[in-house]
């Protein structure tokens, strides 16, 4: 189900991190996704019951970086 939020809303969210840059709705490969992605940071924010959880913790790292991060492991 793709995020559903009051237009308005979407256009004073932004990410947690110091850079505050917008958010859009979905991921990049999902744009259905309950999910609102960083424009900036590509974190995603879960979208839980139409309330955004913009918490740096809870945030989904971006795909390039979770990809990355395995690769040392």
């Amino acid at each position: 189900m793709a995020v559903e939020l009051d237009p308005q809303l979407m256009d004073i969210l932004a990410c947690p991190s110091d850079d505050h840059a917008p958010l859009r709705a979905g991921t990049p490969t999902d744009p259905d996704a309950d999910v609102l992605t960083c424009t900036s940071c590509g974190r995603g924010f879960p979208v839980v019951d139409g309330i955004p959880v913009l918490l740096l913790d809870e945030a989904i790292p971006p795909a390039d970086s979770a990809s990355t991060s395995r690769a040392g492991d």
